[in-house]
């Protein structure tokens, strides 16, 4: 049954790369600074699981001495490993294929393992044990996210949370059960790195960030959302109109130009 639910959690990513890419938000400097304050120095080896499209992974470039991004989707390594070539192929960082639980790295190897909008798609305990398994004495984990929508305007965060939530009810209505994918819940990340009793600190912060936006950006983050992806896959043709009515509204609301939007991050960190 896990295996299926992580198969499924795989394959909810596959098309969509490109698109992700584009639209979500780089990782912060700030998750730097908090990490390497915890580690009490600059890393060796950083490990990034589920880095989807690298976003999270490429911040650590000039950061640690070694950097190995992890990633079950081909779709979505596949546009890492074309940011990586376009980069000349640095030496010190490499993309792989690999699962959560499974991360085929020595024992107490790595200094940080991070997770960026991913551990939700993770079965928290043997996720935890690995991590545990390759980080080394007082090495850090931290599972961070940023809450959707961003803030920029009441209306269009009020449209968006209707829209994406509709996309949801008709993926999953559309979708065969078998494959649902499955999301463990985000604001219990504290509560399973303290239920797992393999850390000797762990606490939650929280930070935030400012991207400027264009409108046609703003109408992506809500495309990009798995929800929606696995919604159009299914042919869901009945959202074309309230796509439409939305993106019509967000240029509106933008008046043709960018705006400021922010971006509001909660970290969940465990000290070994």
């Amino acid at each position: 049954m896990l295996e299926h639910i992580r198969e499924n959690n795989v394959e909810r990513f596959m098309g969509f790369g490109s698109l992700y890419d584009e639209n979500r938000p780089h990782a912060p400097k700030e998750v730097v600074a908090l990490l390497t304050a915890y580690l009490g120095g600059r890393p060796e080896t950083v490990v990034d699981v589920g880095c989807g499209t690298g976003l999270s992974t490429f911040l650590w470039l000039d950061e640690a001495e070694r950097i190995v991004g992890v990633e079950p989707s081909d779709d979505m390594r596949a546009v890492s490993l074309a940011k990586w070539e376009a980069m000349g192929r640095p030496d010190k960082m490499q993309f792989v294929k690999r699962l959560s639980h499974q991360l085929e790295l020595p024992d107490a190897s790595s200094d940080i393992i991070t997770c960026s909008q991913s551990f939700h798609w993770m079965e928290p305990q043997s996720t935890l044990a690995e991590f545990a398994r390759v980080l080394r004495p007082g090495g850090v984990f931290a599972a961070y996210d940023y809450d959707w929508p961003p803030v920029v305007d009441g209306e269009i965060e009020l449209h968006y949370d209707l829209l994406t939530a509709k996309a949801d009810k008709i993926g999953k209505k559309l979708a065969p059960e078998q494959q649902h994918a499955h999301r463990w819940n985000k604001f219990e990340h504290l509560q399973q790195i303290r239920n797992s009793g393999l850390f000797r600190y762990s606490r939650e912060l929280v930070f935030h960030q400012w991207e400027m936006c264009s409108a046609d950006r703003f109408a992506g983050f809500a495309l990009s959302q798995g929800g929606f992806q696995t919604a159009l896959k299914q042919g869901a043709a009945e959202l074309q109109p309230e796509v439409n009515a939305f993106r019509e509204m967000v240029d509106r609301k933008f008046g043709g130009g960018e705006k400021p939007v922010l971006f509001g991050y909660r970290m969940r960190i465990g000290v070994i």
